[in-house]
């Protein structure tokens, strides 16, 4: 019988123990509509704790978008083009993605009541 190198058997191995952890891993995960919305808002130049500059991803991107509103006057930058069947169907799997901003921006102004 014919003896294989230690060294060829040693690199079989760890080839087939490094290919396992690959194999075993999920397939990338595609972002929803939702995490499209906000990577075309990142894309445009729009960032998280952006606000005061008029450049707030979620109050100067994401909820005018949401709501099919004008972005506020102190945005900065131009709202991306988004597919209104993005829109929808982020509307669909989370009806109330974007709203966190209205809500911030409510509670940080001041009471008009006397």
């Amino acid at each position: 019988m014919r003896s294989v190198p230690t060294s060829a058997i040693a690199l079989c191995t760890l080839l087939a123990v490094a290919a396992v952890p690959l194999s075993a891993q999920p397939p990338a995960h595609e972002p929803g509509p939702c995490g499209q919305i906000t990577k075309l808002c990142k894309r445009a130049g729009f960032i998280q704790g952006g606000a005061k500059a008029g450049q707030g991803l979620y109050t100067d991107c994401i909820a005018p978008i949401m709501r099919g509103t004008p972005q506020p006057p102190a945005a900065k930058t131009a709202l991306p083009q988004v597919d209104a069947g993005v829109v929808a169907a982020c509307k669909q799997k989370r009806p109330t993605f974007g709203e966190q901003a209205q809500k911030k921006a409510s509670s940080k102004q001041p009471n008009d009541a006397p």
